[in-house]
């Protein structure tokens, strides 16, 4: 066998351990057929690169950046399948604590299970993201969520708001 054929054997070996690695990969994922998503236990607010400029914005307990999307409502959900997969769903067994935020944190039952809220916003991370950076501004509809995010209209938080929306 000839160098030229030994790596091109070599390469075709690769490439199948990557191909079986993410068939496993995918395997594990959760059985919601909306995406994958991402636990958290802890939001908090923290200065990041939005636009090219630092804000405060929430983040998770990794420090990634959190978004919302305005189609979705309180209680439902409309992320699902490709979508879904280049933003994933915040989720928690439970509300996470929460440093730095003035307002409402709550765990929404949803088709992604319970999908973390803020001030009735549900939240969602971008796999394009580094920590600390917000790249995601504005793409497909998505923006980033911030401490002094307004209440969403018929959210459970809005009856017991009292600071108001911004």
């Amino acid at each position: 066998m000839s160098h030229q054929q030994t790596t091109l054997v070599g390469v075709g070996i690769a490439a199948a351990v990557a191909i079986g690695a993410a068939v496993l990969t995918g395997s594990h994922s959760t059985s919601h057929t909306a995406g994958p998503t991402v636990s958290s236990s802890v939001v908090r607010s923290q200065a990041a690169t939005v636009g090219g400029k630092r804000e405060t914005i929430l983040t998770d307990a990794q420090g990634m950046p959190l978004y919302y999307y305005p189609p979705d409502s309180n209680t439902k959900s409309l992320v699902s399948g490709s979508l879904a997969a280049a933003w994933p769903p915040v989720t928690s067994t439970s509300t996470p604590t929460a440093t730095g935020l003035s307002g409402k944190l709550t765990v929404v039952r949803d088709s992604h299970g319970g999908q973390l809220a803020y001030n009735g916003h549900l939240l969602y991370t971008f796999v394009s993201d580094p920590r600390g950076v917000a790249t995601g501004q504005g793409v497909q509809n998505f923006f980033v969520a911030t401490p002094n995010l307004s209440v969403l209209a018929d959210s459970p938080t809005a009856s017991t708001n009292t600071y108001g929306g911004y």
